[in-house]
């Protein structure tokens, strides 16, 4: 008997926080987008084939800046090299035995905060699925572009009356995948968190976002295997 908790309605229903999360966020990249000159349909494609949420604020700093495209695409490459460890990490959670036949589909959806719900998920006891990741995954991402698209459709000043929440937005994406991480979060985990999270910091301060971001990820995976 199919269990009814990792079906795609589930996995679709589990991604309403997240859809909350991007949507907003996602409104503004689409405003943010129109200010810089682009048009709706180009903002839209932004959204649809980059999907990679803070980061695109990031590509319209950098083409608007007449950075060129190469130097702009390995910026964007390095800042999110992350989610290559994302797959395997849940895999290897999910056990030897969970299905990976449509990974190549699924895996396209797993953003910070999917990767987060996933996980919570099988922390809390549930089995692997790719119907419930399907769901997950694909609400997400619909959410993404339906507020990239209204964003883009409003135009730049759609935001120019309320600068308090212009600025909030931009902390809603880490804010999200803080919350998720935080329900999985054990003592044990503690010594790896401070690990990373202080060579982030440092690393950031000392030369740039990239390179913390990057540093970060790397001090945690080997603080995770020492401490194992």
């Amino acid at each position: 008997m199919t269990d009814p908790r990792t079906s795609f309605a589930t996995g679709l229903a589990a991604a309403l926080p997240i859809m909350m999360g991007y949507f907003p966020i996602a409104f503004s990249f689409g405003v943010a987008a129109s200010r810089a000159g682009f048009t709706p349909v180009e903002a839209f494609a932004l959204s649809l084939i980059i999907y990679a949420g803070a980061s695109q604020f990031l590509a319209l700093a950098l083409l608007t800046s007449g950075a060129p495209v190469l130097v702009s695409a390995f910026t964007l490459i390095a800042m999110n090299l992350r989610h290559v460890l994302y797959g395997p990490a849940l895999m290897k959670e999910a056990g030897e035995h969970a299905s990976t036949r449509y990974a190549w589909a699924w895996a396209f959806g797993l953003t910070d905060e999917v990767f987060g719900q996933a996980l919570g998920a099988l922390a809390r006891g549930q089995r692997f699925s790719e119907p419930y990741m399907f769901g997950l995954g694909i609400g997400a991402y619909a959410s993404w572009l339906a507020g990239t698209a209204l964003g883009a459709y409003a135009g730049g000043g759609a935001l120019e009356g309320y600068p308090a929440i212009s600025a909030g937005l931009g902390f809603m994406l880490p804010a999200l995948f803080l919350a998720l991480l935080l329900s999985i979060l054990t003592r044990a985990q503690l010594p790896v968190i401070a690990v990373a999270g202080a060579v982030t910091v440092a690393m950031t301060l000392a030369v740039s976002t990239t390179t913390g971001i990057l540093a970060g990820m790397i001090a945690g995976a080997v603080a995770g295997v020492i401490r194992r």
